[in-house]
């Protein structure tokens, strides 16, 4: 659909009330068993970010603020209510700041390993540093087990290319500062709606207790730990993902 002036793609399945996921830095993950499994209770609104899985994306995007203000006008021009709003790392940081401008169409707010706070000190390096790190450094960090890791030299060049992209609009949107707002904690408070924080235990780029350290800036957050995860847990652990959603936002 057009917002904005620009093509957004939205995959939508299911059926139940509306559940807007947010991908991260790795693009689009709709597509992903867990997200049938969701399907089974929501209905799936899954928009892929200006950017990102071989889109362009618009010269005057430059900040997470964008890609806010976009999906306010989607929940606007779906007349979405009742949404249960998720989002995984970059895109829980998108979750979160729109959750800080309105909650009217929202009914809960799930985050997955988010980023878009800085927990520490102004030389503490709590957010790994996903542009500088080898491949295999990266892996580590970001899976329980790396052998999960995509093999990048098993990818056709068209598949390096989204790859490659998929990084350059992560950049865009998060490099300064890197990975966070450093106003958004101040806003937190705003939050009102029931919030839970879904994170994977052995997530190396944004740790177990980054997420606690976040989960405690909004008040009656709660937060699930999947064992055996890195910092994807809905790939890593579908089936204790799926259960910590129905948990929470499935009745």
């Amino acid at each position: 659909m057009k917002l904005q002036g620009i093509d957004v793609g939205i995959v939508r399945k299911g059926k139940g009330r509306p559940l807007l996921m947010l991908h991260g830095g790795g693009g689009p993950v709709a597509g992903m068993p867990f997200a049938d499994r969701l399907a089974e209770r929501f209905e799936i609104i899954a928009p892929t970010h200006p950017g990102f899985a071989g889109t362009r994306i618009p010269e005057h995007f430059n900040r997470v603020d964008d890609l806010v203000f976009l999906y306010l006008d989607l929940l606007d021009e779906l007349d979405l209510k009742d949404v249960v709003l998720m989002g995984f790392s970059m895109g829980g940081w998108v979750a979160a700041e729109l959750a800080t401008m309105t909650t009217e169409r929202l009914s809960k707010l799930i985050l997955v390993d988010a980023v878009g706070v800085k927990v520490g000190g102004r030389e503490d390096r709590d957010i790994a540093d996903v542009f500088g790190l080898p491949p295999e450094q990266l892996a580590n960090k970001m899976f329980h087990d790396p052998s999960r890791a995509p093999d990048i030299n098993a990818l056709t060049p068209e598949q390096l290319e989204i790859v490659a992209g998929n990084r350059m609009a992560l950049g865009v949107y998060t490099w300064d500062p890197f990975m966070h707002n450093p106003k958004l904690p101040r806003r937190l408070h705003r939050i009102d709606v029931p919030t839970h924080f879904i994170w994977g235990a052995s997530d190396g780029v944004v740790t177990v207790d980054y997420g606690r350290a976040f989960c405690k800036m909004i008040s009656g957050a709660t937060m699930t730990v999947i064992e055996k995860a890195g910092h994807s847990p809905q790939s890593e652990q579908p089936g204790a993902f799926v259960d910590a959603v129905f948990s929470f936002a499935g009745r």
